[in-house]
């Protein structure tokens, strides 16, 4: 008997996919509102933070990753962590080697 005889596939109600299409939509005309604003420097922050919950709706709903086997979601998160650690490196690379000019 192998581990495919145990799984069992979680049905999502149609009325589920409907919400979570009429979410996204929402959260696409709020980065389309957001970004005729100027927040200064946190428009980015802004539009990635809205970026990522648009991506965590996608990846829990229609890709199932909330009704699956939970190793997967830790296996996407640890995924997701080295990706944020590379950017962190990369920004303090490009940080130290950044010039600073004197206005005197």
């Amino acid at each position: 008997m192998s581990n495919h005889d145990n799984h069992h596939h979680h049905i999502i109600p149609l009325k589920v996919y409907f919400r979570v299409i009429a979410l996204l939509l929402v959260l696409t005309a709020i980065t389309v509102v957001a970004s005729q604003i100027n927040f200064g420097p946190w428009n980015t922050v802004i539009a990635m933070l809205i970026a990522s919950i648009k991506a965590g709706f996608v990846l829990s709903f229609f890709m199932h990753l909330k009704y699956d086997d939970k190793l997967y979601a830790v296996i996407f998160g640890t995924a997701v962590f080295f990706l944020v650690v590379l950017y962190l490196f990369s920004y303090l690379d490009i940080m130290t080697r950044i010039t600073v000019h004197s206005v005197l």
